[in-house]
């Protein structure tokens, strides 16, 4: 009987998993009560959420509920291949201990003017342990009258096996030369045996910690000796664009730089910012940036998270005429790196420019304006187009993070052996 049961029981969780909703495979929050999601290696508030299998730390998850009450949240995680779809491997072949679980860690707000319900999530947990390196989406789900989704996000757990020397250089187009950057690497598997590289092997590259505009299923260009080289003319290269522009929210009583009005109402705060200037032609300018990321902390009070207020906050992106061919949009880790409708901008004429206003906890944040085609022609691009307003300068200090997966011969999930986060 029990052989009878155990397959049931295994395919029975698999399809719970794997019919939810309006799921979709990368970072999204799906209520519009959640604000401020964060995802990163624990202590370490501007990482990617990559962490290596054996690693002592962890990965932190942590968001605000703005209804202000007590919710039931659970999550569960689920491997995926390189593409992002669920992997071949069931939940109990990559999960230690329970395949859901509650998140039990929550405070409320004090001393702010919005009130909000602050959650977080330490992974591995004492209750829930992967085994397998690679892919994984993280989906928490609201557990109150009826289950659903409240969130994704992707991470990855890696199990070094190979070492990688990575190298950016000016692209070999030489269109390209002044505004993107190239990047080659080498993978040694010296210590780790690999039959058929050409076949087993294939490489991911993130700009910034981006999926929106990564290079993915990369195979290698050809092997050495327990080398394998990925030297691409025009492949591996990206819009080398310009240091983000910074926004200070960290206290509401002083002002920053480019904010230019802060007042505060009896159930919110409202800033705006000084009025943006295209840079796509204007001279580089090296600054110290996040990388498009943000980080929660206010000097306002002494508990970073659970006393940094809400402020709505209105951009302002100077242009004397309406980009007709274009939509704008506030654009970065701030947007979880999509093209948000709240962060869409409208043309106002009054101030000759683009305004948005965006929901904001305190803190610091790195942004920029992405454009899209308002009516896009057949085959025309609609990743966000950042070089339009931005600029692209090929001095600029972008991040880059190289993912290596294995898939040998019968095996049925796509292993990350290797990984590299380095700096232009």
């Amino acid at each position: 009987m029990k052989k009878i049961l155990l397959p049931f029981f295994i395919l029975l969780v698999t399809q719970l998993f794997s019919q939810d909703e309006g799921l979709v495979n990368y970072d999204f929050v799906y209520k519009e009560n959640i604000k401020s999601v964060k995802f990163h290696v624990d202590g370490l508030m501007a990482s990617i959420p990559l962490i290596s299998i054996d690693a002592g730390a962890g990965l932190m998850l942590s968001f605000d509920d703005l209804d202000g009450d007590v919710k039931t949240y659970t999550y569960t995680i689920v491997h995926c291949d390189i593409n992002w779809e669920p992997s071949n491997l069931t939940n109990l072949e990559y999960i230690d201990g329970f395949i859901e679980d509650r998140i039990d860690d929550n405070d409320f707000s004090f001393k702010t003017v919005q009130n909000f319900t602050h959650y977080r999530l330490l992974l591995p947990a004492e209750n829930m342990r992967w085994t397998k390196s690679g892919n994984y989406l993280l989906k928490v789900y609201e557990d109150e009258d009826e289950k659903t989704l409240a969130i994704t996000r992707r991470f990855m757990v890696v199990d070094s096996k190979v070492s990688i020397q990575p190298r950016v250089l000016s692209p070999a187009m030489v269109s390209k030369m002044r505004t993107h950057q190239e990047i080659d690497f080498q993978v040694d598997y010296q210590k780790f045996p690999i039959r058929s590289p050409q076949q087993e092997i294939r490489a991911v590259v993130l700009q910034n910690g981006r999926w929106d505009n990564a290079i993915t299923n990369l195979s290698p260009n050809f092997t050495r000796l327990n080398s394998i080289v990925f030297d691409y003319q025009d492949k591996i290269v990206f819009p080398a664009g310009k240091e983000f522009r910074p926004l200070d929210l960290r206290s509401l009583r002083t002002r920053a730089i480019n904010v230019e009005i802060i007042e505060e109402y009896r159930d919110r705060f409202e800033v705006v910012l000084a009025k943006d200037q295209k840079r796509n032609f204007a001279p580089f300018l090296s600054v110290n940036d996040l990388n498009g990321r943000f980080v929660i902390e206010t000097f306002d009070q002494n508990d970073f998270y659970l006393a940094s207020n809400y402020a709505n906050v209105l951009f302002a992106l100077y242009c004397p005429e309406p980009m007709y061919d274009y939509e704008v949009y506030i654009f970065g880790g701030l947007s979880d790196w999509q093209l948000k409708p709240e962060f869409k901008m409208a043309y106002n004429q009054s101030i000759n420019g683009y305004v948005g206003k965006v929901l904001l906890k305190q803190g610091f944040y790195d942004y920029c304006y992405a454009v899209v085609p308002r009516n896009p022609k057949k085959g025309e691009s609609l990743l966000p187009n950042l070089s339009e307003i931005e600029g692209d300068s090929f001095e600029t200090n972008n991040e880059y993070t190289i993912l290596i997966y294995y898939h040998p011969f019968g095996e049925r999930y796509d292993q990350l052996i290797g990984s590299v986060t380095f700096n232009r």
